[in-house]
Formats: structure tokens, sequence, C-alpha cells
């Protein structure tokens, strides 16, 4: 059975777009905040989106942050449209990194993202096709 979504809301991120970095993952913050979920999942999702924006902003043409509230879990979408990744289990290892040196320079591309989110969603899942695009599936429960 879906259960009805408490909130649901969908956000665009363009890849390249630095100065906006960070803006989607404190928007969804402040609307978890403001419903009145846990301090620590708020957390949760606010690393884990953060990261999967970050991806998109590095990695990518474009992406969508789809974000759904339902009385049990935080789902949150992550798709984009760009070079895609070549081998996912690797790309899962902390410290590994596909970032350019711009992007190292200027302080971004570390290999923790993948791992971040995963560590810190219920449920994670990753599809990948190089050269299209990737999209993450990310589950936060936030009532027992």
């Amino acid at each position: 059975m879906v259960e009805d979504a408490l909130y649901q809301k969908s956000f665009v991120v363009h890849g390249g777009d630095f100065d906006k970095a960070g803006e989607v993952s404190t928007q969804i913050k402040s609307i978890l905040k403001g419903i009145g979920i846990n301090s620590d999942v708020v957390r949760r999702v606010a690393i884990a989106t953060f990261e999967g924006e970050l991806n998109v902003v590095i990695h990518a043409e474009e992406g969508m942050v789809d974000v759904r509230i339902t009385p049990t879990d935080i789902l949150i979408r992550i798709a984009d449209r760009g070079k895609g990744i070549a081998d996912i289990e690797q790309a899962m290892q902390e410290g590994f990194s596909t970032a350019s040196d711009e992007m190292r320079e200027r302080g971004f591309g570390a290999g923790m993202g993948l791992p971040n989110i995963k560590k810190n969603s219920d449920c994670f899942q990753i599809e990948s096709e190089v050269g299209v695009g990737t999209t993450l599936w990310i589950s936060i429960r936030h009532a027992k």
C-alpha cells in the first residue's frame, strides 16, 4: 500500500552553479524543521540531500531533487542528466573521486559524497548510465 504524502516538492539543480549549491538542501531542512521532524532525522536528510545536490552541481548538466514525506519516511530522489558513473562499486568507496582538478581546488570532490549519502540513509539505491546520468533513491525513516 502506498502511503499518502504529507508533503511533496521538486527542486531543480543546475550543474556548475556553485553560487546556489546547497540552497535546495537548506530549503528541505527548513521544511522538515517547520513540520516538526526530529532534529537527528533533519540532520541526516540535510547531509544526504546536500551531498547529492553537490554531485549534480559538480558532475551533471542539470538535476532534480524530489522530496516526499509520508507518515513514516522521507523519500528523496535525485536524478541528473550528466556523465554518469562507469563503476558504481568504485564510486561508493570513500575517497574515490572523478572530480576535476578545478573542482578540487574549489574544495569539492573529496570522494565522500556517495558514501555519506549511504551512511545517512536507511535505504539507498543508485542507478547510473554513462553519458546519460545518475539517479539516487534515498529513504530515511522518521517515525517508528
